[in-house]
């Protein structure tokens, strides 16, 4: 084993509070300072990650996002800032863990965290902790964490409830033990669209940089075997205990995740059947034009509050279109929007199957508010 490396006077002051723990003491400060951990995303769940960890001292902190920050972040992505709106989101996290700790190394992947790289990046980190929102990056995080050998502690949040757990620790259950197979698509909506208490990703964070601590000093009991479920609006956890499959094959070569988990776009539009697409500069030049298709709005009444545009003549939330189809007007065109985009273009997808014209309004009600009339909020 290596030697560990020592801590500096300033280090020692920093770490005092960890330092008269006898659970952690110098010789486990000195652990945490000769760990590498790898999180991936700088979004909900990795803000409060990556400050907890690099104020504990994790001597090197790889960080993998390719997003920007936008304005819509800033109520639970507590490591950016007004500032950094616009600027990508590992540059203002590495700016705000070099201001919490200018003793950690902080290595940056810039990019989409994919099959082709994902055995190269996780490979020279001793724990791995899951910080995104999607399905397909969670099945690969998962994969090539059983396939290099590596912990994988997880978290996942969504309106008012959490969970959070620890795979594939001591040949302890994968999240395919938890999850064999993803939902279908559409089944479960993102943050985006549904929506999420602002706190409730600081509490999950917390507890997978807990967990995090915990796998590299050898402490306690780790939730591996155990989901942890948390409900925010009855202040209440529970536990699930986990076991591993019997008879599953282990996972030897990473796949195509956003295939397996049903999300591949959708093929060009052919004439028998399928929705058409508008932009948002189309639309706006087409009615100008003379145009009046009849106008239908999918999104959940608390969404209209927001913001609703004027010639809309209905609104529906896009879950029950279907109960009303015999109330939509066959004889003219359907322009259909959501927020961003998406669940209208599975309402357009339902419409043509059965015979009307629908155009799906692509980039919703926010791109409309982006580029024709900023008057309306982006949200």
């Amino acid at each position: 084993m290596n030697a560990l490396p020592s801590l500096t006077p300033p280090e020692i002051a920093r770490y005092s509070r960890h330092l008269i723990l006898g659970q952690i003491g110098m010789t486990g400060q000195r652990r945490l300072k000769a760990s590498r951990v790898l999180c991936v995303g700088t979004g909900g769940l990795g803000s409060p990650l990556l400050m907890y960890l690099a104020a504990a001292g994790i001597g090197r902190i790889g960080i993998v996002d390719f997003d920007v920050v936008d304005e819509s972040n800033l109520q639970r992505q507590v490591i950016h800032g007004t500032a950094t709106v616009g600027r990508p989101k590992v540059q203002s996290a590495v700016e705000r863990m070099a201001d919490i700790n200018p003793h950690v190394q902080v290595d940056v992947y810039e990019e989409a965290l994919t099959s082709a790289n994902a055995l190269a990046i996780l490979a020279d980190y001793d724990v791995i902790v899951d910080g995104t929102d999607n399905f397909p990056t969670r099945y690969l995080v998962n994969d090539a964490c059983e396939i290099l050998g590596k912990p994988n502690v997880y978290g996942s949040v969504f309106g008012f409830e959490g969970q959070a757990s620890v795979f594939n620790y001591q040949d302890g259950p994968t999240y395919r033990d938890l999850y064999p197979e993803p939902p279908p698509p559409g089944m479960v909506p993102n943050c985006a669209e549904g929506g999420i208490l602002g706190v409730l990703p600081g509490l999950i964070g917390l507890i997978q940089a807990t967990e995090t601590i915990k796998i590299l000093l050898e402490l306690g009991q780790v939730l591996s075997g155990r989901l942890l479920l948390y409900d925010a609006l009855a202040m209440r956890f529970r536990e699930i205990r986990l076991r591993k499959r019997p008879h599953a094959q282990p996972v030897t070569e990473l796949i195509d995740y956003v295939q397996f988990c049903g999300l591949q776009p959708p093929a060009t539009p052919s004439p028998n059947g399928a929705f058409a697409r508008i932009s948002v500069q189309e639309a706006k030049e087409r009615l100008d034009a003379g145009w009046r298709p009849y106008v239908l709005d999918v999104r959940k009444p608390f969404e209209a509050e927001i913001s609703q545009l004027a010639f809309t003549h209905r609104l529906h939330p896009h879950e029950t279109v279907g109960q009303i189809v015999d109330e939509l007007p066959r004889d003219r065109d359907i322009l259909v929007y959501c927020r961003s985009g998406v669940r209208s273009a599975e309402v357009c997808a339902e419409l043509a199957a059965l015979g009307f014209r629908a155009l799906n309004l692509e980039g919703g009600i926010n791109a409309w508010a982006q580029e024709i009339d900023p008057a309306l909020p982006v949200y």
